[in-house]
């Protein structure tokens, strides 16, 4: 199927409306048919961001769209969605009540990706939220939904994470404090971090400012939300608030490299994937960067539209995201909690030259793991996908640096 000229033509002209200078435009945007051939694609060999889902579940969702409308995109992975929900209610053991609540969570989630910025794709991430927790009250050790109070400034809201602590757990362990990323959510976060519980080590995942159930949007004191975080688990008897880690991707990893430098004393160490630091924010990476960007399945700039404070326009992003670096905020000089820093030689979202300083900065030595192949996160196309990454370089690293914590304690 081919798109009609004049809705062609206004998927080519996207990137200069948004903008508001046509003389910006940049490369435009996948039409809805090359977002299908993608996705298909990325389904059947498990890439980012549809790994988790059924590739004959994505070709039902596709078939069901036709266009580049938000609400439509939501309804078609609705659709799909919505037949595991009702084999979930018909199920007769919560073992099959599980796992079809869980399938059908992943497609709701993907309804709404990457940021729920409609009316149908705000119904989709509620809709994703109720599978979740359904899927999540079968889970054992069970997972909890916490409420952290915050002041926003603008008025009392809350910090909602799911925290889950190692079953059988007698005395205060070990913690990650894991930020999901631009279009990821806590319930993603909190599937990747099931792993640690059989090391002992429990997690607290949280949405990042802008996105999820945040209460804050992107601003330059966002990362407060996250030092709420810290006095909460510092208030739970269960948790060992001297061996806390922190771990953040995409632009989670600009918030977890934020709080390794204003939280320093209070982590023990962070691990931060493809962060956004200085140059990213610039108009220059944001106009040839950003706008269009084909390693990201569709909808980069608009992404951040949705999560930025003050943004409806690309003139708005040029204007707002130098605020967030870094450099302008005069922080990367200063001492920072140890690091490894996941990243690809090839990452096009994030400029290499972010890494760059990342390393170059602070007091102490940084470990690196850097896939001279890779791309955003370091991950390729085939073999270094997200959960090959987590498992074989990040949760060892972890892993290493709480058993010396320990070890020096002793």
């Amino acid at each position: 199927m081919r798109f009609p000229s004049f809705a062609r033509a206004l998927a080519l002209l996207l990137p200069a409306l948004l903008c508001g200078h046509a003389a910006h435009a940049q490369v435009p945007e996948r039409t809805i048919e090359e977002i299908k051939v993608e996705a298909q694609a990325r389904a059947e060999r498990g890439a980012y961001p549809l790994g988790g889902l059924d590739p004959q579940d994505v070709r039902e969702a596709l078939a069901l769209i036709k266009t580049r409308d938000r609400d439509e995109w939501a309804a078609g992975w609705g659709a799909v969605a919505g037949k595991y929900m009702a084999q979930a209610q018909a199920a007769k053991t919560p073992l099959e009540a599980a796992a079809a609540y869980k399938r059908a969570w992943r497609l709701y989630y993907f309804g709404q990706w990457p940021v729920p910025a409609s009316p149908g794709k705000m119904q989709s991430y509620q809709n994703g939220l109720d599978a979740y927790a359904k899927y999540a009250r079968t889970l054992d050790p069970p997972l909890e939904v916490v409420r952290i109070p915050f002041d926003t400034g603008h008025g009392m809201s809350e910090v909602v994470g799911y925290l889950r602590l190692p079953k059988g757990a007698t005395g205060p362990v070990p913690m990650v404090l894991a930020i999901s990323g631009l279009d990821s959510r806590k319930e993603t976060v909190a599937e990747t971090y099931e792993a640690v519980l059989k090391h002992g080590v429990g997690f607290i995942a949280v949405d990042s400012p802008g996105t999820g159930q945040a209460p804050v949007k992107v601003n330059p004191t966002g990362e407060r939300m996250f030092s709420a975080v810290l006095d909460y688990l510092a208030k739970r008897p269960e948790v060992d608030s001297k061996r806390i880690l922190t771990h953040g991707v995409s632009f989670g990893g600009y918030w977890a490299t934020k709080i390794a430098i204003t939280e320093e004393k209070r982590l023990l160490g962070a691990v931060v994937q493809s962060p956004p630091i200085d140059v990213f924010f610039t108009e220059k990476f944001l106009r040839e960067g950003t706008l269009g960007n084909r390693e990201y399945l569709f909808d980069l700039a608009p992404a951040f539209l949705n999560v930025v404070e003050g943004t409806n326009t690309i003139d708005d992003l040029a204007r707002e995201l130098p605020k967030m670096s870094l450099v302008r905020q005069g922080l990367l000089g200063k001492p920072m909690a140890p690091m490894l820093v996941v990243t690809g030689a090839k990452d096009t979202q994030v400029p290499i030259a972010d890494i760059e300083l990342l390393m170059r900065s602070g007091n102490i030595p940084k470990e690196a793991w850097i896939n001279p192949v890779g791309g955003h996160l370091g991950r390729e196309p085939r073999g270094w996908t997200d959960p090959v990454i987590f498992t074989k370089v990040i949760l060892p690293w972890e892993l290493r640096l709480l058993a010396q914590s320990r070890e020096g304690a002793k």
